[in-house]
């Protein structure tokens, strides 16, 4: 009996560190840096900030502060993919935290807590069924007109079902979106199609991938797709990683810079592990909360 409750000591100890740790690590921002040769031969680096996940609180001044750094960095284009906020009252302090990067050429296309305040659910049932499931309590709506506007404000454009094309520092760049998968909102056949012929780059963007979204996109002829909502797997095991993606996209493609295939194409993929998480789960254990800088180069 005694050896039985030494242990238990012991894994309870383990696990109140562990605990203790990754409410620490959840507050560990960090910058990510990938290259991905997609631009044509001969072309200048363009650098792409991908931010995703803030789910910010008002309270959240350290995070704050670390986007409000983010504009050192000087990228050629912002990449927003969504789940911006927790609460409505996020979005003024959210607006003021970009600082210099308003006035970077944008694009953005808005997750599920863009559109609904988080909820608590069981983390258990999370990691079991690979995905959150809701509560059966109606969500509660958020103030989505207005944190849309807000972006727009700053010259960023909307992808929710649209092609848009830009010219960003020197490259006539075409973008597609897709409103979000995570809650059915998606519709890709709004969007289809392969590139124009006059564009040097075609990106997708959304908030969750799944993969009938990936599909569409990489057989369509997309150069670079980048997504967020999986936070990384947020809860990870040292040595195997992520337990889950949180959609139908596998655990090895989780986070970071990928491949995808279909139709006959390959698209490279980047995920954002984001840089939050929902404030009934307030920690991160072996993936830190980040943000990517992804310098596109050009192609040999």
């Amino acid at each position: 009996m005694r050896g039985l409750l030494k242990a238990a000591g012991l894994v309870a100890g383990a696990g109140a560190a562990c605990f203790g740790w990754g409410l620490l690590e959840a507050h560990l921002f960090t910058v990510r840096r990938f290259t991905l040769p997609v631009l044509p031969p001969g072309g200048k680096d363009l650098k792409v900030l991908h931010v995703s996940d803030f789910h910010l609180l008002p309270r959240q001044l350290d995070k704050m502060r670390f986007i409000r750094s983010l504009a050192d960095l000087e990228p050629d284009l912002v990449v927003n993919t969504g789940d911006n906020i927790a609460s409505n009252d996020a979005i003024a302090a959210l607006h003021a935290s970009w600082g210099w990067l308003r006035f970077k050429p944008g694009v953005f296309a808005l997750g599920s807590n863009d559109y609904q305040a988080p909820r608590f659910t069981n983390p258990l049932r999370y990691v079991i069924r690979g995905r959150s499931e809701g509560t059966g309590v109606k969500p509660t709506p958020l103030d989505t007109g207005t944190l849309r506007r807000r972006f727009e404000d700053n010259g960023w454009v909307d992808l929710a079902h649209r092609r848009h094309v830009m010219e960003v520092a020197g490259y006539r760049i075409e973008f597609r979106g897709t409103d979000d998968a995570h809650l059915g909102r998606d519709d890709y056949a709004t969007v289809q199609g392969p590139p124009a012929d006059d564009v040097d780059l075609a990106i997708g963007v959304t908030h969750a991938p799944y993969l009938r979204l990936l599909d569409g996109m990489t057989a369509d002829g997309v150069d670079v797709i980048f997504a967020g909502h999986t936070h990384g797997g947020q809860v990870c095991v040292p040595g195997y990683g992520a337990l889950t993606t949180n959609c139908d996209l596998d655990t090895d493609r989780v986070k970071g810079v990928s491949t995808h295939t279909a139709g006959g194409r390959t698209a490279h993929l980047h995920v954002s592990a984001g840089l939050g998480s929902s404030p009934y789960a307030p920690f991160r254990f072996a993936c830190r909360p980040e943000v990517s800088l992804v310098t596109l180069t050009a192609r040999s």
